[in-house]
């Protein structure tokens, strides 16, 4: 006969005590759900993704989901296209819980027999392809899913859930144009604000979230290099932006290797260059689109003024007038997201005792993403904020990777998938553990 072994599990300094894996009551209904209806919910959202501040469709029909919740109050329109429900069960406290809901310019060859074909203009007046290729059509399921179970408990907790459907995630500026449009002082602020993002990285069936830093500062930059045009045969009479900003390009890499120090995380990839018509012009310009990421203030402020002293001094080197120096731009910006740590530490253990300790699992930075989440709980409010991430792929395919298979596909690949009954599910299990401990009228 075998023993049973005690395991521990130690999570940021939480130790559990592990017992077998379990499933709180509501799991059965919250199946339920899901079979009756949310399966097809997010396999409407996954073939029709829509552009972050175009989420015309989308908003509209989470705000159609969101009415259809006993005593929930429905605002549409915040923050352009942003959906705020407000479910109000007696006097306590007041919890935020976000679900992001905009794709990607991005077309999809998951070979998902539900892939997007969608196409859209977006903000910028480009038509482009676009797919949920992050994971928010889980989020945004999930969400209507959490408020469809929280209505039905209201005899477990006391309080007021304001369930938040945010636009622009991808472009980090949702969140900031939410809360310039009201939403602390249109609605009920929030003691605590929650958000969840599913997670390619981690097996479906885990739960991860950090009682420090959760996700990167993000800053898109953007780098506009001048030059003198002249036919291509003729170089000596002009200035060559190509050139130019090629060298920036490189040089830009020495600020992560020689400037920044080693033991603090930094970086800085152009992700686009723009520049020239023809062969055998040399053009007015060339345009550079780079994205900077780091995990603190102090590191973010140096990378970004680093990057303008870079390219124009460089600029100036390839003789370049002082009427005609590159132009440097910062926009589409987020700070660092980081967990409350005694929020995380509590609720990293009330979901483990709601659903197992098995199902919370040590959190790792394994990149530098970054979420606008951070302006909702940004210091000036005090507004503690917990964010945790859900596993949203299959293990047999995590096996199979290793074993030579298909890779496991990033988030923002054309390839990405995820599978949606385990991670919606978890999702919502996981959110509903969290709240019930937050407004819970009885403790176990």
């Amino acid at each position: 006969m075998m023993k049973k072994k005690l395991i521990l599990a130690v999570l940021g300094g939480a130790v559990f005590c592990a017992a077998a894996s379990a499933r709180p009551d509501y799991s059965v209904a919250v199946k339920a759900d899901y079979d009756k209806s949310l399966a097809a919910l997010w396999d409407h959202f996954h073939r029709n993704p829509e552009l972050s501040f175009r989420e015309f469709k989308t908003a509209a029909r989470m705000a159609q989901e969101l009415r259809a919740v006993p005593g929930m109050v429905v605002t549409e329109k915040v923050g352009q296209t942003g959906v705020v429900g407000v479910l109000k069960n007696g006097d306590g406290p007041v919890v935020l819980v976000r679900a992001d809901m905009d794709g990607l310019p991005v077309q999809e060859r998951s070979g998902l027999a539900n892939a997007s074909t969608v196409r859209q203009v977006g903000v910028d007046g480009l038509e482009m392809p676009v797919m949920h290729a992050c994971g928010h059509d889980v989020h945004i399921t999930s969400l209507v899913g959490t408020a469809r179970q929280l209505a039905a408990m209201k005899d477990r907790w006391k309080g007021t859930v304001l369930f938040i459907v945010q636009p622009a995630e991808e472009r980090v500026g949702g969140a900031n144009a939410m809360i310039k449009d009201g939403l602390y002082t249109r609605f009920p602020k929030p003691d605590f604000a929650l958000a969840f993002h599913v997670a390619a990285e981690l097996e479906t069936g885990k739960i991860s979230a950090s009682e420090a830093i959760q996700y990167s500062s993000a800053d898109s930059v953007d780098i506009r290099v001048p030059g003198i045009a002249t036919h291509g045969a003729a170089p000596q009479l002009g200035r060559d932006p190509v050139y130019i900003a090629s060298q920036i390009v490189v040089a830009l890499q020495s600020i992560i290797s020689r400037e920044k120090g080693p033991l603090e995380p930094g970086v800085i990839t152009v992700g686009a260059f723009h520049a020239g018509t023809k062969h055998n012009i040399i053009s007015e310009f060339a345009d550079l689109q780079v994205t900077v990421r780091a995990n603190s203030q102090d590191v973010r402020d140096k990378l970004i003024a680093s990057i303008e002293r870079v390219a124009v001094g460089i600029g100036r080197a390839h003789g370049l007038p002082e009427d005609k120096l590159p132009v440097v731009k910062v926009n589409e910006s987020t700070p660092v997201t980081v967990n409350d740590a005694a929020l995380a530490r509590r609720l990293n253990g009330a979901i483990a005792k709601a659903l197992g300790n098995d199902v919370v699992v040590p959190f790792r930075q394994t990149n530098m993403g970054a979420e606008d989440f951070a302006f909702f709980v940004d210091p000036k409010f005090n507004v503690p904020g917990y964010y945790f991430a859900v596993g949203g792929t299959a293990p047999e395919w995590m096996e199979a990777a290793k074993n030579g298979g298909k890779p496991v596909a990033g988030h923002h690949s054309p390839l990405f998938r995820i599978d949606p009954e385990p991670s919606v599910r978890l999702g919502i299990e996981a959110m509903t553990a969290a709240v019930l401990d937050l407004l819970g009228t009885t403790k176990s």
